[in-house]
């Protein structure tokens, strides 16, 4: 198991901007969706909560509303950014109901599971609301 950080670039090959620090996301809780090899959900994709994504997680077993202090988590509303998990995140893409992301904060290695065609159908570059 690594535990070295990967490198701080983005999936437009920019340097990692911070997604959240109200609420502080990240593997790390340090803002960022950073990541490293013991990160197993892979948590470097920058979004933007909606409800419609909200429930769908919680559908799938991952309730991201309610909060969990002990993991210092402390519940997720729409309009929150929040640092997901790739695979979750293709996989409500999948559903259409993937939140938008933010490009600039999403680390590289979610390309690793979703393709940048993919990104940017809900980043900033599709015209959809700024966060």
């Amino acid at each position: 198991m690594s535990v070295a950080l990967t490198p701080g670039r983005n999936v437009l090959g920019g340097p990692l901007r911070a997604c959240s620090y109200d609420p502080v996301t990240g593997y790390f809780r340090d803002g960022c969706c950073r990541t490293r090899g013991d990160d197993a959900g892979l948590h470097v994709v920058c979004a933007r909560m909606t409800q419609a994504f909200l429930d769908f997680s919680r559908s799938r077993g991952n309730d991201l509303v309610t909060p969990r202090p002990e993991w210092r988590f402390p519940g997720l509303k729409a309009g929150d950014r929040w640092c997901l998990c790739a695979h979750r995140w293709r996989e409500a893409w999948e559903a259409g109901v993937a939140p938008p992301v933010s490009l600039e904060a999403t680390h590289e290695q979610a390309l690793d599971v979703v393709t940048l065609e993919m990104l940017k159908s809900a980043g900033l570059e599709s015209g959809k609301p700024a966060f």
